[in-house]
């Protein structure tokens, strides 16, 4: 636990942690209470599948376009106007009721106008601490980040049923903006500037580690998408099993992500680290029994955290500091894509072989995972014993004219 307690005595790094997880938060308790909210108030789950997914879209177009931005106009000024928005429209659909298009339209609007936390922290990330330092950093932050889907859901489920859907989009609002201001007004947030992006929008894809990335992180998010529906329907909606089995998950990526997300990255860290998550699911579907799902999940998860540390350490090791932000602007876009597309094929399977089925998805989405990053070995790094930031920006230095 050395390098933790390393991590705990650099000035500003666990106040810029805990800030972004408390503005991250709502996000973790949305999706559940505008679903819950936008049913009560039109009466069947097709309006409220739409008005997510209309904020999805409006989110993953945002993503590596605001993320671009905090190098342009700067990070507080894009991510206070952007936190401004999006809250005052969450605060607009919680306390008036529209036409369900009306609705939709805002939700999108909503989408568009999410806060760039993630790629702004993670940018920030590889400059507080010293690069040996930065897989951990990464590593805990992935682990702090399953706290938010692991209470947000409950918090949602509680607020939105036993007080009203009303009051659980007010909190998040409330999170959206406490958190904000938090996040905001660390004073790394303006130490650190992001330089503007040189080359044109879309032009970092052409990094191949980029890339991979995204298309890698598309396809391991798109399995838990997949998992996620497929215990959900394993027990039902009304089955308590389904919450605590996902809880066990995310508890495992957590210990996972203490235990072996340090570790430094070689090209070979996300197949083996997709493996432990794939093995772990697969045995699943030995057994839908709830105990046996809870334990192999437990396991599964082990290997979560650390997956998404080496995601991002290899994003931040092989782009300019001035490209990071719209590197995991995309790669957050290639994530939110495959939450979309795993949830509609697990729905389908589910509704052909139960939860077995969207498990079974699952497990297909892992195993491209690992065949992705298998073929994407010859474009990663080998950082073991190496430096891990990003490659610095350089430019042509003015000599004063002689006259």
């Amino acid at each position: 636990m050395g390098i933790y307690r390393d991590l705990a005595r650099t000035p500003g790094v666990f106040r810029i942690l805990l800030s972004q997880l408390t503005a991250r938060f709502p996000w973790g308790m949305l999706s559940i209470t505008m679903l819950l909210h936008i049913q009560a108030l039109y009466g069947n789950y097709t309006a409220a599948g739409v008005v997510l997914a209309a904020q999805s879209v409006g989110q993953a177009i945002a993503g590596p376009m605001t993320s671009r931005m905090m190098g342009t106009f700067g990070t507080r000024r894009v991510l206070i106007i952007t936190s401004a928005i999006c809250a005052a429209l969450l605060i607009l659909v919680a306390v008036t009721v529209f036409p369900i298009a009306v609705v939709t339209a805002l939700a999108f609007v909503i989408g568009l106008s999410t806060p760039p936390v993630t790629p702004a922290v993670r940018t920030i990330y590889p400059k507080l601490v010293p690069g040996n330092q930065i897989s951990a950093l990464f590593s805990l932050d992935a682990s702090a980040q399953e706290i938010i889907w692991i209470i947000g859901p409950v918090a949602a489920v509680f607020i939105s049923t036993q007080v009203s859907t009303v009051w659980g989009l007010l909190i998040a609002a409330a999170f959206l903006i406490g958190g904000g201001i938090w996040f905001i007004s660390s004073p790394q947030l303006g130490t650190v500037q992001i330089p503007p992006a040189r080359q044109r929008f879309g032009a970092i894809l052409a990094r191949p580690t980029v890339l991979a990335s995204s298309i890698i992180g598309f396809f391991f998010v798109a399995s838990f998408a997949s998992l996620e529906a497929g215990v959900v329907g394993a027990f039902g909606h009304g089955g308590i099993e389904s919450g605590f089995i996902l809880a066990v998950f995310s508890i495992g990526s957590i210990i996972g992500g203490l235990l072996f997300g340090h570790r430094d990255v070689s090209p070979w860290s996300m197949v083996l680290r997709a493996t432990i998550v794939m093995v772990g699911t697969a045995i699943c579907l030995v057994s839908l029994n709830p105990f046996w799902l809870g334990i192999m999940l437990f396991f599964a998860g082990f290997g979560v955290a650390p997956m998404f540390a080496a995601l991002f350490t290899v994003v931040s090791s092989t782009v300019r500091f001035s490209e990071t932000a719209e590197a995991y602007g995309w790669v957050g876009t290639g994530q939110l894509v495959g939450v979309a597309l795993g949830s509609a094929i697990a729905g389908v399977a589910i509704d052909a072989s139960g939860g077995f089925g969207g498990i079974l998805v699952s497990v297909l989405f892992l195993v491209a995972t690992i065949i992705s990053a298998g073929i994407s070995v010859r474009w990663m790094p080998d950082l073991r014993g190496k430096d891990a930031s990003p490659i610095p920006d350089t430019a042509p230095i003015q000599l004063p004219h002689k006259g």
